[in-house]
């Protein structure tokens, strides 16, 4: 028997189903009754959660209004309980849940703002990384290029998106009217990252989220000059993946050049 462990568990019980076992070990007065007063934790522990939904997805809170916000935290924190120490992943499972929950299957549109929304919360939040300048690229010897491999900066993301999120995220983050959700037949490809304390985002044509892929798995590059020979002609394409380079590399999502061939 571990008292103060069942107490815990009983508490933890309560807060997260209303499991009314607690209120034989809370004593309640004229003023305040047991019930009030677990009532009290209840609610302020839900509030809590949905101030930190509102922490990761500010732009989703006003997209949907208060209301309706507070209605989809609820209802996810009934699915998916926080599980994790940390309050700041409360919410990562939020773009799978809106993507399956009945209520919110037919508007694809919610779940995939929750995605990005994340996608720049975990930017934001990665470790600190070196970033690679363009002179370093320009003293890689030519014999080292085949084998040459890029290490990508931790706070890199990729999604893919079918509707028209960004453009509807950066309307309402700068308090304009956002347009109607809009969908294409073939999802776009988007890269997240962060520079120094900014977060910033931008679509890639298909060549380039292949690349990005290709060079997240460890790709060398002439793995990744012949994956691109899809798109681009094989005479063209070593300086095709090489503008590709430079222009991560002027981005600041490339932490360091591998050129151990391994």
């Amino acid at each position: 028997m571990n008292p103060l462990r069942d107490l815990q568990t009983d508490f933890q019980s309560f807060l997260l189903r209303g499991d009314e076992r607690m209120l034989t070990r809370v004593t309640g007065s004229e003023k305040v009754s047991a019930t009030r007063r677990l009532a009290i934790y209840y609610d302020a522990y839900r509030l809590r959660l949905l101030e930190a939904l509102d922490s990761n997805y500010p732009v989703l809170h006003v997209w949907m209004g208060d209301e309706e916000f507070e209605k989809l935290g609820l209802a996810y924190l009934e699915t998916h309980p926080s599980s994790h120490f940390s309050i700041r992943y409360f919410g990562h499972r939020l773009a799978e849940y809106l993507a399956q929950a009945g209520n919110y299957r037919d508007q694809p549109w919610l779940g995939e703002m929750a995605a990005l929304e994340w996608a720049m919360s975990e930017a934001f939040d990665a470790a600190d990384d070196h970033a690679v300048n363009p002179d370093d690229l320009a003293t890689v010897p030519p014999q080292a290029w085949p084998d040459m491999r890029l290490m990508l900066h931790a706070s890199v993301h990729r999604l893919d998106l079918r509707w028209n999120v960004a453009a509807i995220w950066n309307a309402i983050k700068q308090e304009r009217a956002p347009e109607e959700p809009r969908g294409e037949e073939w999802p776009q490809s988007w890269l997240v990252w962060r520079q120094d304390l900014r977060i910033f985002f931008r679509s890639l044509s298909v060549d380039e989220a292949w690349a990005i892929d290709a060079v997240r798995a460890h790709e060398s590059f002439a793995s990744v000059c012949e994956g691109l020979c899809e798109w681009i002609d094989a005479p063209n394409v070593a300086l095709h993946a090489a503008g590709l380079m430079k222009q991560w590399i002027t981005d600041g999502i490339v932490s360091k050049i591998d050129l151990s061939g391994q």
